[in-house]
């Protein structure tokens, strides 16, 4: 049982006496590989912080949080996506979001999605669940990680999640920051809107924002219980 899952349990449990919901995971793998910088001749090249890992095995993200987790829209729906008392795992998914500013790293904050948000704190930094409700799209820490926790099988998109969060989210505002946003998604460049980009299993998506363009991060999801 890895170390994320044990504390995820622990959440459940302390919020269980709290009425709240916790955290699960859905499948496993081996090893844990921090992501590495894939070189292209087009985009600059960053090499990635060396991040620590989270509490779900993937690194947490670096620079100032795009936004307060607390815009969340209060409890009621938004693109038809609820917020329950419990965590829905009947399509239960993770994709990936990083987002760079002029270059520079920006975090997703972790509780995105959550009402009432209670953080177990862990070695590797707060795990949240919720005391209220929770919506089908989340974060439980600041990793870039998007959780799907839906009672049925549904392709949200990137937008969905921004809209819930209620944030900005177009071809030249990424939250707070503004400027010509290039995405990538699995490393390759998405050309659409980027509130369209799918939210589908392991899905790494990238937006920059303004110049240099970076070069697309992977993630590795190996050892995450993701």
């Amino acid at each position: 049982m890895t170390r994320w899952r044990v504390w995820a349990l622990t959440l459940l449990a302390a919020c269980a006496l709290a009425g709240c919901g916790g955290a699960n995971s859905s499948s496993s793998s081996t090893s844990r590989t921090a992501p590495t910088a894939t070189a292209t001749s087009t985009l600059t090249q960053v090499s990635p912080a060396n991040q620590p890992l989270g509490p779900e095995g993937i690194p947490l993200e670096a620079g100032p949080a795009l936004g307060p987790a607390s815009s969340t829209n209060p409890g009621a729906a938004v693109d038809g996506i609820q917020c329950a008392p419990v965590e829905q795992l009947v399509y239960h998914i993770h994709s990936h979001l990083q987002v760079y500013v002029n270059g520079q790293p920006r975090s997703l904050p972790g509780a995105i999605g959550i009402n009432g948000p209670v953080a177990q704190q862990t070695p590797e930094g707060p795990f949240y669940g919720a005391s209220q409700c929770i919506y089908w799209l989340h974060t439980h820490t600041n990793d870039g990680v998007i959780h799907v926790e839906s009672p049925t099988k549904r392709v949200y998109t990137l937008g969905n999640f921004f809209d819930e969060w209620r944030q900005p989210l177009s071809g030249s505002q990424v939250a707070g920051a503004k400027g010509k946003v290039t995405a990538f998604v699995d490393g390759k460049p998405w050309t659409k809107d980027p509130g369209s980009i799918p939210l589908v299993p392991h899905a790494a998506i990238q937006l920059d924002v303004g110049p240099p363009a970076v070069n697309p991060q992977p993630v590795s999801w190996t050892g995450t219980n993701l």
